[in-house]
């Protein structure tokens, strides 16, 4: 905890009523690069109060009713107005998103940025929507006429994760507005600095009423329990671990809010016999290793048939030695630093428990001798084989570079194994036979199923998970739907009252 009044690094203020303020405490934390340990900015820390203060601002603004009744056609155009404002900024954000966040400069300025400007603008052309849904005409026991109409919630408390805080600032801010709600949004205290930078574009574009876009920084243990449980909040979204989930669903149950849960997975990658193995070894790697397996939908259990065990595995471990870690804004690194001293701890801690459990590492992850790698967060990346999926390391979110590798015979072991999980967010298949590959995708308890790919996410397609990897989906019109009521509007086309209200019916006894 900080008082920031002598330093080089910037000064970042909450973000209420549309205008940025100081907080309550005048208490900042420091936010640092989990490459260099370099301190990048000192974010507001803020508490109850300033949260209360955000929570009312979205709400007199959707009370308000300018933004929430606005003309979908007008409030689309304002949407797109700000992704162009956005795109316009995307180095500036990839920048901030490698050294906030530890992702390299290829995938921040390949994937990260540019992905989220794509889903920003589908949810800016999907604000153009008809709230009016005609129903089938209704004879009984009146003739009327139906229709369902969506409605914007109305407030909407935002809690995002640290491993894609600009993709997931979106994924959030994007569809709420999108639907007519106002929002408060909560970032990581780890990677803070592209959602507060997104909130500064969209600020100083001016399109946007005061109120209907808040950001709130601090701690999660005061902001969160804030947004969850206060009655002027109508929903929350929230993206991490199910374990916080589970406390986000406890403190939302007394005022039984709406709520869009994406939390862990466990996501199991099966490797069918036919499968191409230049493919698969390739696509593997990427399914576990993309951003130091730091995604809730990692491939993180592979399951390779007993009969090309031993090839693809060769295969696996000698591709798998030739990724670099390095600093991310190396054009040639492969892999960055994970997030923090903590993560790395727990990443070293699992490495351990799967020795302890019997599994052997073929690769074994370790911090990095080189100088240059020193004061930042590295490992290199591990593969377990000889594991069993009852392990931890088969069965619990490492959120870190380790493969656990699980041997089968028949492809009804291996989906048994898939689904022998708490989570259910994703899967992959890879075969030569397309239709083999989809009977067995039809099988996965798992939102999303890749086909001879992995972790391509679309913004037409909805994402979330099976069981206790949440509930509802982001994306597409799924994702927008989401953020709207339903409600049903009966108008009768009678004009009269004859044999309608029960007290009107004469129904015969019997004698």
């Amino acid at each position: 905890m900080l008082h920031p009044d002598t330093n080089e690094a910037p000064v970042y203020n909450l973000y209420i009523n549309g205008q940025w303020r100081t907080p309550r405490s005048e208490l900042y934390e420091p936010t640092f690069d989990p490459a260099t340990g370099e301190i990048l900015g000192y974010v507001a820390k803020a508490d109850a109060e300033d949260t209360r203060e955000a929570i009312r601002a979205a709400r007199e603004a959707f009370d308000d009713g300018y933004w929430a009744s606005m003309a979908p056609g007008e409030r689309s155009r304002l949407l797109h107005q700000i992704v162009d404002a956005v795109e316009e900024r995307q180095f500036e954000l990839a920048e901030l998103e490698m050294r906030d966040g530890g992702c390299t400069w290829r995938k921040a300025t390949l994937m990260d940025i540019p992905v989220g400007l794509i889903h920003f603008r589908h949810f800016a052309k999907l604000a153009d929507f008809e709230p009016l849904e005609p129903l089938p005409q209704i004879q009984f026991p009146a003739l009327s006429y139906n229709y369902v109409r969506r409605e914007p919630i109305g407030v909407c408390g935002q809690i995002i994760p640290w491993n894609f805080p600009f993709l997931m600032a979106i994924w959030k801010i994007a569809p709420a507005l999108a639907a007519g709600n106002t929002v408060i949004l909560k970032p990581a205290s780890y990677t803070p600095l592209s959602a507060l930078k997104l909130v500064e574009i969209i600020h100083d574009t001016g399109l946007l009423p005061p109120g209907v876009l808040n950001l709130v920084t601090g701690p999660g243990q005061v902001v969160g329990p804030e947004l969850c449980s206060n009655p002027m909040v109508d929903k929350i979204a929230f993206t991490g671990s199910t374990e916080v989930g589970r406390d986000i669903i406890r403190q939302a149950a007394s005022t039984v809010k709406k709520m869009t849960l994406e939390l862990g997975g466990k996501s199991p990658n099966i490797i069918l016999e036919d499968a191409d193995l230049d493919l698969a070894v390739d696509g593997s790697l990427w399914a576990t290793f993309m951003h130091n397996g730091q995604a809730c939908e990692s491939g993180t259990r592979l399951f390779v048939p007993t009969s090309i065990y031993d090839e693809f595995m060769e295969r696996l471990v000698d591709r798998a030695r030739q990724l670099k870690v390095g600093l991310p804004d190396d054009g040639e690194t492969d892999l960055g630093p994970v997030i923090s001293a903590g993560q790395l701890h727990t990443i070293e801690d699992y490495i351990q428990v799967g020795i302890q459990e019997g599994a052997t590492p073929v690769l074994l992850g370790e911090r990095p001798t080189d100088p240059e790698l020193a004061n930042g967060f590295f490992i290199t990346p591990t593969i377990f084989t000889d594991v069993r999926n009852d392990m931890r390391i088969a069965q619990e979110e490492i959120f870190g570079p380790v493969l656990a590798v699980i041997k089968y015979d028949t492809v009804d072991e291996t989906i048994r194994m898939a689904n022998d999980t708490i989570y259910g967010l994703a899967a992959g298949v890879w075969s030569r036979d397309v239709e083999r590959a989809i009977s067995v995708a039809n099988r996965i308890k798992a939102g999303t199923v890749w086909i001879n790919d992995y972790h391509l996410i679309s913004a037409e397609a909805p994402f979330g998970g099976y069981k206790q990897s949440g509930l509802g989906r982001e994306l597409g019109v799924y994702g927008l739907h989401e953020y709207t009521e339903v409600k049903h509007i009966h108008v009768d086309l009678t004009n009269s009252r004859d044999a309608r209200f029960w007290y009107d019916i004469v129904v015969p006894r019997k004698e």
